[in-house]
C-alpha cells in the first residue's frame, strides 16, 4: 500500500496498543503469559510529500494498562487477579509514568515496511528504541521487544524469585489507518 502524504493519528478508536509478557523462574508453570491492552493512547505517523514516513510519535498513559488474558498457569486467572496486575504494575512497576516514543530515523524497509528508530521514555528514562512497521491493505501492524531492565525496571517477581515476568516483552500496535490529514 502506498501512503499518502499528510499525519496519519491513531489511537485506540483505530487500533491497539498490546504488551506480551512471558514468565519464567523454577515455579514458572504455575504463573501466567500475559497479554495486557494500553487503553489510551495517541500515535501519529507523518508522510512527506514523497509518500515516504518521515516521523512517528507516541504517547501512552501508563495507568491504562488492562489485563486482557493470563495463558498457562495451573489455575484460570480471574478478574480479580487481572485487577491486582494491573494494580501492580502502575503502583510497583510503571509508577503511572508517562510513555513517550519520538522517532529520530524512520526509512523505507522495502514495499510495505517501515524501519524506525527512536527514543523511548519508560519510568522517566529515556533510551534507543528500534523497530519495524509494516503498512499493507490500510493497516498498520508492528512488534518491538524491549528489555525492561534497559530502563532501570526490575521485572516482577514473587515467591523469592521462583515465579517471575522475563526481562524481555513484547509491544505490539495493529491499527486501521484512517484517511491522513494535512500536515503542520
Amino acid at each position: 500500500m502506498t501512503l499518502s502524504a499528510g499525519r496519519y493519528t491513531l489511537g485506540p478508536g483505530n487500533g491497539t496498543l498490546s504488551v506480551r509478557t512471558k514468565r519464567g523462574g523454577a515455579i514458572a508453570k504455575a504463573g501466567h503469559d500475559l497479554l495486557i491492552r494500553v487503553t489510551d493512547w495517541n500515535a501519529t505517523l507523518e508522510v512527506g510529500a514523497d509518500n515516504t514516513p518521515a516521523a512517528i510519535e507516541l504517547t501512552a498513559n501508563s495507568r491504562s494498562m488492562q489485563v486482557i488474558e493470563g495463558t498457562g498457569g495451573m489455575t484460570a486467572l480471574g478478574d480479580d487477579d487481572k485487577t491486582g496486575i494491573a494494580q501492580t504494575i502502575n503502583d510497583e512497576i510503571l509508577k503511572g509514568t508517562p510513555i513517550t516514543f519520538r522517532s529520530t530515523s524512520v526509512r523505507s524497509g522495502g514495499p510495505a515496511g517501515v524501519e524506525v528508530a527512536g527514543e523511548l521514555e519508560l519510568v522517566g528514562r529515556t533510551r534507543p528504541a528500534s523497530f519495524s512497521l509494516t503498512t499493507d491493505d490500510g493497516r498498520v501492524t508492528g512488534t518491538a521487544t524491549l528489555t525492561q531492565s534497559d530502563w532501570g525496571i526490575k521485572p516482577y517477581s514473587a515467591l523469592f524469585g521462583t515465579l517471575k515476568v522475563l526481562d524481555d516483552i513484547t509491544v505490539e500496535v495493529d491499527a486501521q489507518l484512517p484517511e491522513p490529514t494535512a500536515g503542520d
